[in-house]
Parts: C-alpha cells; structure tokens; sequence
C-alpha cells in the first residue's frame, strides 16, 4: 500500500530523510512490484526495519518500503533447529514464535526493537568471547535484486555468497526472508553488579575468557564499572526471575525515568553530571536472577540517545580504552551516559566488525539532546589509532578510502556489489560514502 510520503526519523532523531514514495509491503511479490516501480520511475529504493541505527544506513530518499507486515514464521526444521523468518520480524518477537518449538537464538544484544533484517544487515551483535553477532546464525536468505527476481542463498543455492548477505548494508538487494540457525532454549544465570574499575580492567581478559556472556559499562567521572556476567545454563535449570516489582523499580523508574530527568539535569546545569554519574552507580546494577536468555539479554532502552561503537582487536580493548577515558578527563567533557563494553568471537563475514579477529567494543553515547560530534569525533581518532572498524548501523565519519584499508574482503564485497545492483538502486547517501562509487 502506497500512501503520501511524509518524514521519517530514525530512532536516535539523528537522521531524516523525506522519501519520494512511502510503501507497506504485505508479500515477498509486492516487495517485487515495489522494487521494479522504482526502477522504472528512477528511483533508489531501500527498505527500512525499526529505524534503530544511529547511521544513515536506513535513510530512504527516493522510495522506502516499510517491512512491518513482512512479519512471522515461514518453515521450522526443528531437527536442524533452523527456523526462517520474513525479514520484517522484529527481534523482540521472536522469542514468543520460537517458544512452541523449544528454540532460542543463541546469541542478542542488549536492544530488540530492530527486524531481523536490520540486525543482520548493520552487525548488530551482543556480547561474549565464544559466540558470534547475529549476522553469524544466519544460514540462508532471500533477497530481491534491483531487476526484481529473487535470489536465495543457503548450503545449497549460491553458498559462496553467505558470508557475503550478511551483514550486507542494504547494499545488494531487499532481504525477504532469514533462515536462521538456533539453539535449544535456555536459561541465563545473571549476576550484575558494581565493581572498582581498576580491578576490572585488571582482570579484564580473565573475566571475558572465563564467563559464556561478560560485559561492563563505565560512567565518565567515576571509580566504578557496571559489570555484567551471564552464565548458560539448560532450560530445565530452576528461574529466579526478577519480581514485577524489581522490574518496575530497576528498568522503569531507575534505569529510564531517573535517568531520563539526570540526563536532562546534566544538560541544563552540566556542573552536575559527574554528583549523578557517583550516584547511578550506587543505584544500578547490584542484582542476581536468573530467566529464558531473552529476559535476561535484551533490557529496556526507553531514553533517547547516539551512539557511535567501533570494533577493537580484543586485545587493544584495554589501551583504548584507557586513551578513552585520559581525553574526557583531559577535555573536561561532562558526559552524563555510560560507555559500553563488550567481546564477540571472531568470524569469516565479509563486511562483519568481527572478521578475521577476536573482537572487543566500545560504544559512547550522548543524550539525544546534546551534541556528540566534538565528543565522538575525537573518540573515533583514538579506535582509529588501535586498528578500530566502525559498527555500520551507528554513528561515524569513514569513507571507503579507509574502510578498504580495514576489510581484507571489501574489494570482493564491491564487485558482488556491482554485479548485483550495477544501477545502484540500492544506493543512498550513507552507502554512497563508506563503499563508494
């Protein structure tokens, strides 16, 4: 269904962008229809999930499709435990479709608002030193290509090409379908709690080798990091899940509207933020409890914010980090939200943060209000500076002179690009910038 184009915005209100033409997809033949419309009109077209990047990745200037009806199960091999879905399905519901056949994904992060198709197509990725981003469970898609016909990708069909779709921009084609490989259901014991930076990040290696999922957030002005620790146990293992109460208490009231209202304090009076950083952290994160992963992986995200997230050898995560945190002291910057941290198992995807090395990250935000680029920009200069790749769905300033440096297979990325989608009906700003012409 076609209706008047009006703005669109992504998440972060970091991008906008008003598209030409504004279409909602029901089938997989009208994604078709809508793909060669463009074509005949002259128009880009791109696809969009829950606009939750950061980046100008989703921006749709000539015809954006809206994938929400694009949404559900397609098939179930519950001996192989790999389920398809249409590429509109957002990440948070998957758990309820997979719970009827005793599956899970292996692996989230921390946000599930996206499609599957945007997790995968950006690098979304959770955190642990053994296990993958989501771009790694995937073992075969379906994408429609700028002449309209489909192409699928799996172990048997064009399977050269899978480490090529995911992640894969938006750059190729609209993808339609995610055959996904999952996991047995299962149970995450989580222990969060407050901890001396200094003995974190002494025992940083230790702590991501030792733990299935470990990660840590620093709040600027502090002594003190938010550790996360999560431990896989069998889905028959007892629950210890947080009361609605706790719920209510620690995500809602805490974790959003305090620091909502500190957020909003530190950006009117910034002399503040370094007393309600001190503060948060006596008041975040000292809980036990354990649930299905996916209550215990993804938390409520309902504070507007940027972020900008670059992918470090694993073993640079420390100096970089350290170099990090030596500017904000040094610039005297007042950042009122936290710095995440977080590991993933290297892997063979072409254009994924991960290839080809055990990966660490660093993510900095700012609140939606106030300006990241003096923060972010020099930030970018130090991950540069330890062998950093820039998350695709968040914010940077790379082009493809220096990505290419980055990526052993970009070259090989842009060819399949031009053979697939040589008009460029996939192109838009952001695409036009990191991979170039």
């Amino acid at each position: 269904m076609t209706r008047p184009g009006g703005e669109w915005r992504n998440w972060g209100r970091s991008e906008r962008v008003r598209p030409l033409r504004v279409e909602r997809p029901g089938s997989i033949d009208a994604v078709r229809r809508a793909v060669l419309a463009a074509g005949r009109n002259g128009m880009t077209v791109k696809a969009i999930g829950a606009g939750h990047s950061f980046s100008g990745i989703a921006v749709a200037p000539g015809a954006l499709l809206e994938l929400d009806d694009l949404t559900g199960i397609v098939e179930v091999d519950r001996e192989r435990k790999r389920v398809r879905f249409l590429a509109g399905t957002r990440l948070h519901q998957i758990p309820k479709l997979l719970a009827p056949h005793g599956l899970a994904m292996e692996n989230l992060g921390d946000i599930d608002r996206q499609s599957i198709a945007g997790a995968i197509s950006t690098g979304t990725h959770g955190t642990g030193a053994r296990f993958g981003g989501i771009a790694t469970q995937v073992v075969g898609a379906t994408i429609v290509l700028a002449d309209g016909e489909l192409l699928t990708v799996d172990e048997t069909q064009n399977s050269e090409l899978l480490p090529a779709i995911a992640p894969g921009l938006g750059a190729l084609g609209v993808l339609v379908e995610v055959t996904v490989q999952c996991v047995d259901a299962f149970v995450l014991h989580a222990v969060e709690r407050p901890e001396p930076l200094a003995e974190v990040l002494g025992a940083l290696d230790e702590r991501v080798a030792a733990a299935d999922h470990f990660e840590y957030y620093w709040f600027p002005h502090t002594e003190r990091a938010m550790t996360k620790t999560n431990t896989r146990l069998p889905a028959s293992a007892p629950r210890q899940p947080l009361s609605p109460l706790s719920k209510i208490v620690d995500d809602k009231i805490v974790g959003n509207g305090l620091h909502q209202l500190a957020c909003e304090a530190a950006k009117l009076i910034p002399a503040t933020t370094a007393p309600i950083n001190r503060l948060s952290v006596k008041l975040w994160g000292n809980r036990e409890f354990s649930d299905a992963s996916p209550h215990v992986f993804v938390t409520d995200r309902g504070v507007r914010f940027r972020e900008m997230e670059y992918a470090l050898p694993a073993e640079n995560v420390r100096p970089a980090f350290e170099a990090m945190r030596a500017l904000v002291d040094e610039k005297g910057w007042r950042i009122s939200f936290p710095v995440e941290v977080r590991f993933a198992a290297a892997d063979e995807l072409w254009m994924s943060t991960a290839y080809g090395r055990e990966s660490g990250y660093i993510a900095v935000h700012r609140y939606w209000r106030e300006d990241p680029a003096e923060y972010f920009e020099a930030v970018e200069q130090i991950m540069l500076s330890f062998g950093g790749r820039p998350h695709w769905g968040k914010m940077h300033t790379l082009g493809a002179s220096i990505l290419r440096e980055r990526y052993a297979r970009f070259d090989d990325f842009t060819a399949l690009r031009d053979r697939l989608d040589p008009e460029r009906r996939f192109q838009n700003p952001y695409l036009e910038r990191v991979l170039g012409e």
